[in-house]
């Protein structure tokens, strides 16, 4: 197979580049990554669609991973919860080597075919939930062991990949595959890669969410009050669809809640 996320870079020497230059290459390649998403559109419609189906049927949504990619399925999972009120363990990011690979690599643990099924035990894994792979390369064996066992199980399997044809999309059911080219330093998928990646994953958990009715309009009147900017802004959603002072808005959020709970506690 050969991974176009591994050529070479299109810019020669960047070691002898003015700040100037090296930022405004970056820059120039980060632009061709929507337009490598928007092409991949049609794919994200089909995994968003089935993972929706089998959310709305009590299904949970699982993130497998390794390096940049496992990092960025732990922060789309770990943000459902207070952007949509959802519970923690609705939206699970797992990353091979376990949370202590989130801040520091582990040796070799992308590479251990049978551990992310291991893994994914921990949460009682089942034939109701879906999985998707995040890997750039399309080929990390952690990720490939883990779908390949969901398949067997009847899990509904997905992945979010950066090239085309990999063993990782072979054992999806609904492949992402965004090929981004070659990275401004050569193999450094963290760079448009991750920006796919990370693409992609905001379209896909908020377009669920939406599906599963945890957006009012085009507001999120599920999230949680966790600061007092999400309190300010709670209240003034309250005050647009109630027509209220901000100081009542405040007092109706803070006795039922929630954003949705206290409109609908006002009748609307």
């Amino acid at each position: 197979m050969i991974r176009v996320t591994e050529q070479e870079s299109r810019y020669n020497d960047i070691d002898k580049m003015s700040v100037l230059e090296i930022l405004k290459g970056i820059n120039q390649e980060d632009k061709t990554v929507p337009l490598a998403v928007e092409k991949s559109i049609p794919q994200i419609e089909k995994l968003a669609t089935a993972v929706s189906e089998r959310m709305q049927n009590g299904g949970r949504l699982f993130y497998i991973g390794a390096g940049t990619s496992g990092r960025l399925g732990v922060v789309d999972a770990s943000e459902c919860p207070p952007t949509f009120g959802v519970p923690f363990d609705f939206v699970v990011g797992i990353i091979a080597g376990g949370d202590i690979a989130i801040r520091k690599a582990v040796e070799n643990a992308e590479d251990d075919s049978k551990q992310a099924w291991v893994d994914l035990q921990e949460y009682q894994i089942n034939e109701k939930d879906s999985l998707i792979g995040l890997a750039a390369s399309g080929t990390t064996p952690y990720v490939v062991g883990g779908l390949n066992t969901a398949r067997k199980h009847g899990i509904l399997t997905g992945c979010i990949v950066c090239n085309e044809g990999g063993p990782i999309a072979e054992e999806s059911d609904f492949p992402v595959e965004v090929v981004v080219g070659p990275e401004f330093l050569t193999g450094s998928t963290r760079m448009k890669s991750g920006t796919a990646q990370k693409l992609v994953l905001n379209m896909l958990s908020t377009t669920v969410m939406i599906r599963l009715g945890k957006i009012k309009g085009n507001k999120m009147v599920d999230m949680q009050l966790t600061n007092h900017k999400l309190v300010d802004r709670g209240a003034q959603m309250i005050m647009a669809a109630l027509n209220i002072n901000h100081d009542h808005a405040e007092d109706l959020l803070m006795r039922y809640g929630s954003v949705r709970k206290a409109i609908e506690a006002a009748g609307q």
